[in-house]
């Protein structure tokens, strides 16, 4: 595994640089950030990830080892690959995506280009536990209201991929949940979905009857 690369800036580009390590060029993926520290003709240091394909061999560069660790564990979520993980950390700094990820902030993720409220939730879902602020003990559980944060989205999505609106979806959710409280502090993602179509069926056939009642 490569570690890290040092040696002399030979191009920096809008999305990548090239290290001349003793006249060998390294072409190194970056964020736009990482890259404006490098000067073309100095020294530069980058900590490295190498993501191996069947048809490549890739080399992602970070300022800090924190951003390497940060991008390592974004790629352990399901549909999240480097580009997308590379995207993250260039909106983001790896506390702020630390933080988002430990209290379940998906809103936080929605504003990278390409993540929407779907992918958002299966980050914070998936990376809870794996990602905690620094000075935060392992282990700490995430704010209790902030449980909401990660299921909510997904079922969101899920019900506009059926038809409804998001400001339908979302109100649908609140009234049916208003009916079962303890299904929100599960967080079961497909109880809560099944359980709010189901009120959507009822409150239908409410509706209908009342109707009929008035004729």
């Amino acid at each position: 595994m490569i570690s890290f690369l040092r040696g002399t800036v030979a191009h920096v580009g809008l999305s990548s640089a090239v290290i001349d390590l003793n006249g060998a060029g390294m072409s190194v993926n970056a964020t736009p950030q990482t890259l404006s520290r490098l000067r073309t003709g100095e020294e530069g240091k980058l900590f490295t990830s190498l993501i191996v394909r069947e048809d490549s061999l890739t080399l992602f560069g970070f300022g800090t080892d924190d951003e390497r660790e940060v991008f390592d564990v974004l790629l352990s979520v399901s549909g999240v690959g480097p580009r997308l993980a590379l995207a993250v950390l260039a909106v983001h700094e790896p506390e702020a995506i630390r933080v988002a990820a430990h209290s379940g902030d998906g809103k936080a993720f929605t504003k990278v280009p390409g993540i929407g409220p779907k992918v958002a939730g299966r980050i914070v879902l998936e990376l809870a536990g794996k990602l905690v602020p620094h000075g935060t003990p392992a282990g700490t559980a995430a704010p209790e209201a902030s449980a909401e944060a990660v299921w909510k989205p997904q079922v969101v999505a899920a019900m506009t991929s059926l038809g409804w609106s998001e400001k339908d979806a979302t109100s649908s959710i609140d009234k049916s949940l208003a009916d079962s409280p303890g299904l929100a502090e599960k967080g079961n993602v497909a109880e809560i979905l099944r359980a709010t179509l189901r009120w959507l069926g009822q409150d239908g056939a409410r509706a209908g009857n009342r109707i009929g009642a008035r004729g």
